[in-house]
């Protein structure tokens, strides 16, 4: 009975003598060299820079630490010298209202004006001025309000000064004092600073939508 030759391909685990059978068929082969690949001689490819922007060419240049400047002496004007002008500050001053032609700071000065002066006054800015002038016509509208409330406490303590002496003196000193708040307000509308007598908002509201007649 003729053995079989064992080759490199019998791959029988359960052949003992499987490892020396596979080497010696192996051995009977030619050994096959390593190939290497030609070089083709392809050039290396370079990234190519990115593009000079300005944050990179920006130089900072250290400051002189040697220079001095001298302090003003009014013979030049400093470089980032402004002049201010006055009458930006105010322009109610310059300012003329329309279709009176008087100052604008005139015209909200006038309804503070004591006695009945300002409380006429106050009535025709209202019915002649269009709703546009609305400075002109909440100063108007306010000391109109501020007159009538003035009337109205003073008429009441007239009433009682007739039954007490008591009243009597608190109507004069209320006159003096309402006649120099009066005052004081007009002075500070004629000068543009604003004036608010919280007393009387709604009245004023009330006075300046429904007394018009354009």
């Amino acid at each position: 009975m003729a053995l079989k030759m064992a080759t490199k391909f019998d791959t029988n685990p359960l052949d003992p003598d499987f490892p020396e059978k596979a080497k010696a068929a192996a051995e009977g082969e030619p050994e096959v060299p390593t190939r290497t690949l030609p070089y083709q001689g392809a050039p290396t490819r370079k990234f190519v820079p990115p593009p000079m922007t300005e944050e990179q060419a920006r130089k900072f240049v250290s400051p002189a630490m040697n220079g001095y400047s001298p302090p003003y002496d009014g013979g030049s004007l400093p470089v980032n010298y402004q002049p201010v002008d006055l009458g930006q500050k105010d322009q109610s001053i310059s300012r003329k209202v329309l279709g009176v032609g008087l100052p604008e700071n005139v015209m909200t000065a006038v309804p503070y004006i004591p006695w009945y002066l300002g409380m006429v006054a106050s009535v025709l800015i209202l019915l002649f001025l269009p709703k546009s002038e609305t400075k002109v016509r909440f100063h108007a509208a306010q000391g109109l309000a501020a007159h009538l409330a003035i009337l109205i406490v003073s008429t009441l303590l007239g009433i009682l000064g007739h039954a007490t002496d008591f009243a009597s003196i608190g109507a004069g000193i209320f006159g003096v004092v309402t006649m120099v708040m009066l005052i004081i307000f007009a002075i500070k509308a004629w000068k543009g600073r604003p004036v608010h007598i919280e007393s009387v908002d709604e009245l004023t509201n009330w006075l300046e939508e429904k007394i018009t007649l354009k």
